[in-house]
This record gives C-alpha cells, sequence and structure tokens, in this order.
C-alpha cells in the first residue's frame, strides 16, 4: 500500500523551480536585516570573511548532497541517505531533528508575518495576519507540488530583482551618482575596519552567516519531485553558487562601503528592525522617499516564501520518516493530487501550536526556538558525513565514478571542509559564556545537540544497530524513500 501511494507523489518541479527554491532559501531576513548586525559586530571586512567562507561551504555541501541525490532521488534526502550508507540511528535522528527544525521555523515565520504586516496596519491584532499567512501557506501546499514550486518561484524572483536592484543602487551611491556624497571605500578603513573584534568576533559573525544561508540544502529534499532530477539539480547547483557570491557577497560590500560598522542602526536584526534595515537605509540614503514601505513589502515576501519552504521541507521530511518506519503510518499517506496530506495537516498543527504557545506561553516558545537553532548546521554536518561514506562505498563496491550522473567537486576536501567549518561553527556558538561559565546560556544556545544526541541514542539502544560495513552499503537506486 505504501508503495502504490509512494508512487502518485508527483514529479512536476521543473530546474527554474529547483534554481529559485535554492536560491529563495537563502536569501531572506538573514541578508534585508540581520546583515547589518554582522558588520556591525567584526566590521566590513570580517563580515566579508564570514560570508564568503560559509558560502564557499555551502556550495561544497550542495556538491556533495547533489551527487548522492542524482544517483538516488527522494523525498527524505539526507535523513534517508544517512540511514542507507552510515547507521539508521543517525538517518532516524537527522529525520526528526530536520522536521522539528522546520516546523518551529515555521510558527516563527508566521509570528514574523504579523510583525511585518503591523507596519502598515497597526490597530489590527497580529494573530489575524499569523492566521491568514498559516492558512493561505497550507493551500498553497494543499493544492499540488507544481503550486508550492510557482508560488515558491515568484516569491524568490521578488527577492532576487530586489537585490539587484539595491546593488545597482548601492554602487552609484558609493560612486556619488545617487545621495550625493561618494563614499569610495573610507569606511572600509574608518576606525578600526576592516577587521573589528578579532577572531571570537569574526567567527560569532560566522554563525549569522550560517543562518543567513540554511534553506539552500531544500534541493535535496525536492530531488525526490523533480521532474529530471539527473538536470536539474546539478544546474540549480552551479546557479546557487554564483548567486550566493553575487548576490550575499556583494550586497555586504555595499552595505558596508555606505554604512560606517558604528552606526547605531545597522543593530537591527529582526523583521521589527525594518526601518534600519541596511537595504532601507541604502535606499533612502540614495533620495527613494518610499523606501521603508517597499522594502517591508519585500521582507513580507520574504517571510511567506520561507514559511512556504518551511510547511513543504517539513512536510516531505515526515513523509519520508513515515516510509521509513521511523513515524506513524498515517503520515505517508497521499492523496490523488501526490501531496502527502496528513504529513502536511501533522505540521500545520505543530506550526499552530507553537505559534499559540508565543501568544500564552512567552518560555515555552522561547525555548523552543532555542531548541531548534543548532538544527540546520547538525543536518549540514550529517550531509557531509553521508557523502563520505557514499563515495567510499561505491568505491569499495567496484564501482567507477563515471557511473555517477553529477559529481561533487575536489572529493574529499568538500565535504571535510564542511565537517570541520560547521563543527567550529557550532562549538563556536557562544564562546562568552563558556569563558563566563553561565550555564543557563549554555544550555540555552546548545539546547538541540542534546535532543539530536538523545534521538540517536534512543534508536540505537532500541534497535541496536550499528554503522554499515561498506561493503554492506545499500547501493540500489530504488527511488522509493523505504
Amino acid at each position: 500500500m505504501a508503495e502504490e501511494q509512494h508512487q502518485e507523489v508527483h514529479r512536476s518541479l521543473k530546474t527554474r523551480h529547483l534554481s529559485m527554491i535554492a536560491l529563495g532559501g537563502s536569501i531572506g531576513t538573514g541578508l534585508f536585516v540581520a546583515s547589518g548586525s554582522a558588520i556591525s559586530t567584526a566590521g566590513p571586512g570580517g563580515a566579508l570573511l564570514a560570508y564568503v567562507g560559509i558560502g564557499i561551504m555551502v556550495y561544497f555541501l550542495m556538491t556533495s548532497l547533489g551527487e548522492m541525490a542524482t544517483y538516488l532521488p527522494v523525498s527524505g534526502s539526507f535523513s534517508t541517505y544517512a540511514t542507507k550508507f552510515v547507521d539508521p540511528a543517525l538517518g532516524f535522528a537527522m529525520g526528526w531533528n530536520y522536521w522539528f527544525n522546520w516546523a518551529i521555523t515555521l510558527a516563527v515565520d508566521i509570528s514574523t508575518a504579523a510583525i511585518v504586516m503591523q507596519f502598515w496596519l497597526p490597530d489590527i491584532p497580529g494573530w489575524v495576519f499569523s492566521l491568514i499567512a498559516l492558512v493561505l501557506i497550507f493551500m498553497i501546499n494543499a493544492l499540488s507540488v507544481r503550486s508550492f514550486g510557482e508560488t515558491e518561484y515568484w516569491l524568490s524572483l521578488i527577492k532576487v530583482v530586489t537585490v539587484l536592484i539595491f546593488l545597482v543602487v548601492g554602487v552609484l551611491t558609493i560612486f556619488g551618482i545617487m545621495g550625493g556624497h561618494a563614499t569610495g571605500l573610507e569606511n572600509f578603513s574608518y576606525k578600526k575596519a576592516p577587521f573589528v573584534g578579532g577572531i571570537p568576533t569574526i567567527l560569532s559573525v560566522f554563525v549569522v552567516a550560517g543562518f543567513s544561508f540554511q534553506g539552500t540544502e531544500l534541493i535535496g529534499i525536492t530531488a525526490g519531485e523533480s521532474a529530471t532530477p539527473e538536470k536539474s539539480i546539478p544546474a540549480a547547483i552551479k546557479q546557487v553558487f554564483w548567486r550566493i557570491i553575487l548576490f550575499y557577497v556583494l550586497a555586504i560590500f555595499v552595505i558596508a562601503a555606505i554604512i560606517p560598522y558604528t552606526s547605531k542602526d545597522l543593530l537591527g536584526s529582526s523583521a521589527t528592525d525594518i526601518a534600519i534595515s541596511p537595504f532601507t537605509l541604502v535606499f533612502k540614503r540614495a533620495g527613494l522617499a518610499a523606501a521603508a514601505s517597499v522594502m517591508n513589502a519585500v521582507i513580507l515576501t520574504s517571510v511567506l516564501s520561507a514559511a512556504n519552504s518551511g510547511m513543504y521541507a517539513s512536510t516531505r521530511m515526515l513523509y519520508s520518516l513515515s516510509l521509513q518506519g521511523y513515524a506513524p503510518k498515517t503520515f505517508g499517506r497521499v492523496n490523488r493530487r501526490g501531496i502527502p496530506i496528513m504529513a502536511l495537516l501533522g505540521t500545520t498543527v505543530i506550526g499552530l501550536l507553537t505559534f499559540l504557545s508565543s501568544m500564552f506561553g512567552e518560555r515555552i516558545y522561547i525555548f523552543l526556538v532555542s531548541a531548534s537553532g543548532l538544527t540546520g548546521f547538525i543536518a549540514w554536518l550529517g550531509i557531509a558525513i553521508s557523502h563520505l561514506r557514499f563515495r567510499r562505498a561505491f568505491v569499495k563496491q567496484g564501482h567507477q565514478l563515471s557511473e555517477l550522473r553529477y559529481h561533487a567537486k575536489w572529493f574529499p576536501f568538500g565535504p571535510l571542509f564542511a565537517f570541520l567549518l560547521c563543527l567550529i561553527v557550532i562549538v563556536g556558538q557562544d564562546i562568552h559564556s563558556f569563558a563566563t561559565l553561565d550555564w543557563q546560556a549554555i544550555g540555552v544556545t546548545y539546547m538541540s545537540i542534546p535532543l539530536f544526541i538523545v534521538l540517536y541514542v534512543y534508536y540505537k539502544i532500541r534497535y541496536r544497530t550499528k554503522m554499515i560495513p561498506l561493503d554492506q552499503v545499500d547501493l540500489s537506486q530504488s527511488r522509493h524513500d523505504d
């Protein structure tokens, strides 16, 4: 029965959908608002170094994921790969970890949508907007995978066009063609710039940059519903690398050149700070009066895009967990339109409950958001480990690399570099709290790690799983998650 239903997941996503989803997943409030705090903390040089470093790591991770996803395109993506190539306990822990991350992120996004809407309509209660956003996202995902892909394509396109306009306006402002005063590169040598605060400070900005890039791994999830994964995934990865460097690195450069790192206006990090978003400030500097309102509209599309992606990713992960026997069988059901409807309903309920906790139990909400904090980095670590094991097993079992439809660049440097940098970023998340032995802060910051370990150990002890020997790794190319 499950097999028949799995066949009904429709492969309707085209290359343009996948490229935009991967790109749109990484352009959000992290770039539009929080990028300013990165410059303020580590100076222009420190912020650029962090975003370039994480950007390169993300590219290598995408090539690792691309090699596995073109070989075995499944909705469960890295959870399935960890199960097949490493240890079922790792697959179990990674799947639930990732589902939890996106279900909580969904609640955060619908809360943020309300904050953004209150910029224009301050007299209407925020929960009204959140409820409308949740219903809208549910409907888009319940219609068909094509409606999800199409919505995500256009929402992402708005973000991309905004960044391009911003870059043009920013460059014209730097040279004094707009805004009257040419800043040139004077802010790169202003006071302590370009590097402020030394290595610990730059390391803390790596974390901000890492959060900004989370969502690019959605390529792996969408592979299970791509019409032509062997063509779409390599094309999407190639485009994403250049666009990440173009959008993120150039955007950070433009902001740093126009606004000095000492400016208090760079301290904003959430949607409530739209009036002092670096993008808003640069547009205002160039003489665009309606900048705040326009950027608010763009941030609204950005938040809805993130919620849309979050709903899709968590639904498909829950569906895949069910097919692998890691979640109740009911979540593996698919309707006639190819939608895992029970998994969608389950995720929506958790998103709604988490959102309600933000209204009635602030402490529970903060706990949940903190608990999901490092889950994205844990997923990235899992991708790197799975790829190292996949490639070693592939060679050990007598396969030729020419059999692979897509080759990850610079193997094994890519996954090893990603693994080490992820570990450094996770450990360096809150070095200050370790220095002052602030155990409460340490507990909140690193909560995701013990939660992941509990899931892993529970499954390991209950089912007595072992790491799969390389010569016994299942390399069959069945397109089923189970």
